[in-house]
């Protein structure tokens, strides 16, 4: 483990600030303890040697006055520590969290979602530790030791020695254990991710597992796991123990050698009693920015291998760049007027190298609905996911007039899992938004919904609805959101696969009104209903054709469908 990864001072702007900060309230923190080693000796000396009260009233000033000042900076330094951490982990969080925007589905599905979950969650919450306690004491080492090792050297230049001789046995019981803990501490968070991803899939797959009795064998397996995490985090406290207990044997060692070397001189007059009680004190204070690294080396260890996940990810990110589908930010768009129409132009998508998507090539009319048909794995899902921007693409994606790509806040969207959380009918409709129940009554009969109660309380997943009744209220809730951002393109896909006929027609007709009222609406379907209403159909062949595919135009009247 680097002490310091010069990529963390690259993605997270705020650990810079706090190095320059530490480096100078180390070098106050440093002056403080001469000056209370100078002071303490000076009052000590005051006393033995009978120099009267002024003297030693002078002493205990300036040590009082030195005691305090070390003591707010020992303070300042934890605040701006603590402070440092948790703007380091939201830098840090907001950076994956976009590297995963950028890059979007294809990349993020490429990872395990539970590991980068616990990555970027407890894994990161680690950084306090490092923050707080680790890197303090690195700066202090790299600035405070050679500053009193300096001081010592002008007072007494053998006990510097001595010092100087001694130091390096510290950073050499460091290396080795360091060995020992990295191995044990990659077991360790190898462990937890394994249990995190382990139990997601156990709940992921629960009812599958009840259907086949088989979700008893899961409680052992996550048992198991826990133990294996356990054993693992109790080799680790093992570890840390023994490694503590070595680095103070050696500091204490040392330190008595520079004493015994003190008491011996003082006894044979070559050593002033002034002196060798300065030195005496200052000697211990040698040593303890580097004890105190080892000692908070394995508390930092956690969020330091987290930290080094977390920077390799965004430097792949990096690597691979945004995914070529990329909106251009709101602030910078033009409006998409009622006669504009959204323009597909050779529209390509591959996933893992093979071709998911022919090129395509349509136009979707703002205040039409178009339906998208082709056979299972033709790609027109992965057509929708390039309209929106969630997987790289090669083609273009514009409004014809407004001479741009669709922004984020222009587009609502519907897929083939409702993706319904825990909560109302009416808070799902919503998800976010101010929760308006006449707004939200009006989505629901968009979608055939009257006969959904806006109260309904739901489990998690959408637990209490049929497939059909899910379907509606996750096209209810695009239609809402569209409504609310005054959007111009809603995508939607299989939305009446579970509907009987008299409901999917219920649904087709508010598809037809919300594209009459100014939307650019694109259907994925393979029901004839829907292609019936639609204004016009882009049909999608096998992937593996790669001849572009063409628009079949369908006369439109007024207030009408497909005729």
């Amino acid at each position: 483990m680097r002490p310091l990864d010069p990529r963390l001072l690259r993605y997270a702007a705020a650990a810079r600030s706090f190095l320059a900060i530490g480096a100078l309230l180390g070098v106050v923190q440093t002056l403080c303890v001469v000056a209370v080693a100078w002071y303490a000796s000076r009052a000590v000396v005051a006393v033995v040697d009978g120099r009267g009260v002024p003297a030693l009233a002078e002493a205990l000033v300036g040590l009082a006055i030195a005691v305090v000042v070390r003591s707010l900076v020992s303070w300042s330094l934890e605040a701006v520590a603590a402070r440092t951490a948790a703007v380091v982990k939201s830098q840090l969080r907001r950076r994956v969290v976009r590297a995963v925007v950028d890059r979007g589905h294809e990349w993020l599905a490429r990872r395990n979602s539970a590991r980068l979950a616990t990555l970027v969650g407890p894994g990161l919450d680690a950084l306090d530790d490092y923050f707080a306690k680790y890197l303090p004491q690195l700066i202090l080492t790299a600035l405070s030791t050679p500053i009193i090792v300096g001081v010592m050297a002008a007072s007494d230049w053998l006990s510097a020695v001595i010092v100087v001789a001694t130091l390096p046995l510290i950073p050499v019981f460091m290396v080795l254990i360091g060995w020992t803990t990295r191995t044990a501490q990659a077991r360790q968070w190898d462990r937890l991710a394994g249990l995190a991803s382990a139990f997601l899939d156990a709940v992921n797959g629960l009812s599958t597992l009840k259907v086949f009795g088989r979700e008893r064998r899961q409680v052992a397996r996550i048992g198991r796991l826990t133990d294996e995490y356990r054993t693992q985090t109790m080799s680790v406290l093992r570890v840390s123990f023994l490694s503590g207990f070595a680095l103070e044997l050696a500091a204490s060692l040392s330190v008595a050698l520079v004493a015994v070397s003190i008491g011996i001189r003082l006894v044979d007059g070559s050593l002033a009693l002034p002196v060798a009680l300065f030195v005496l004190l200052l000697a211990p204070e040698a040593y303890l920015p580097l004890r105190q690294v080892g000692a908070n080396y394995h508390a930092a260890s956690d969020g330091v291998a987290a930290s080094a996940d977390v920077i390799e990810l965004l430097d792949e990110a990096e690597a691979v760049g945004p995914s070529p589908v990329v909106p251009t930010p709101a602030s910078e768009v033009g409006v998409v007027a009622e006669s504009d129409a959204l323009v597909v132009s050779g529209l390509e998508v591959h996933r893992g190298g093979a071709l998911a998507l022919a090129a395509t090539s349509f136009v979707a009319p703002v205040g039409r609905l178009v339906a998208v048909v082709g056979p299972s794995g033709a790609g027109k899902s992965s057509l929708l996911a390039a309209l929106r921007g969630a997987v790289p693409a090669e083609g273009a994606v514009v409004w014809r007039d407004a001479g741009r790509a669709p922004v984020p806040a222009e587009i609502a969207w519907s897929g083939q899992t409702a993706g319904l959380l825990s909560g109302t009918i009416a808070e799902n409709v919503a998800l976010g938004e101010p929760l308006d129940p006449a707004d939200v009554r009006r989505a629901l009969d968009d979608v055939g919904g009257s006969d959904l109660d806006p109260a309904a309380v739901l489990g998690a997943g959408g637990r209490g609805l049929s497939g059909g009744q899910a379907q509606r209220v996750a096209l209810a809730r695009a239609i809402h959101r569209l409504r609310r951002r005054s959007g111009r393109l809603l995508l939607v896909d299989e939305p009446s696969s579970a509907l009987d006929p008299v409901t999917e027609a219920r649904l087709v007709a508010g598809l037809v009104a919300v594209a009459r009222s100014g939307v650019a609406v694109v259907v994925v379907t393979h029901r004839t209903a829907i292609r019936d209403a639609a204004d016009a159909v882009v049909r999608i062949p096998a992937a593996a054709s790669v001849e572009p595919v063409p628009v079949e135009p369908v006369p439109v009247e007024s207030g009408g469908g497909r005729r």
